[in-house]
């Protein structure tokens, strides 16, 4: 009988030890590494923020509703003209010099 009870106590010991020391900890850690990704999430949202309320702020400011006004809309103030500089046409594709591309070669020289 005496050689089951040491076992015994040692795999109660042992059970005992599981769930008072391992078990909570690995809850503990887990728990510490959500809220650590969780700062950092919350982190990124504040800076987005914080940017998005600095371009509203700029753009409550004339100077800015200006800008905006001339670069995407090509607006101009009463007297002044405005000038767009195109690209340079690009040349038409190449394409084989036979039949069939002979026509649509005619067509892309035109």
């Amino acid at each position: 009988m005496r050689r089951l009870v040491v076992p015994a106590l040692a795999t109660a010991l042992l059970v005992a030890v599981l769930v008072v020391g391992v078990f909570p900890t690995r809850s503990y850690l887990t728990q510490r590494r959500a809220i650590s990704t969780a700062d950092r999430d919350l982190s990124q949202i504040t800076d987005g923020n914080d940017e998005l309320q600095a371009q509203v702020d700029r753009l409550q400011s004339d100077q800015e509703i200006e800008r905006q006004a001339r670069e995407h809309y090509g607006l101009v103030k009463a007297g002044e003209e405005a000038y767009h500089v195109l690209p340079a046409p690009q040349d038409p594709p190449k394409v084989p010099d036979v039949w069939p591309f002979s026509r649509l070669q005619q067509r892309l020289e035109r």
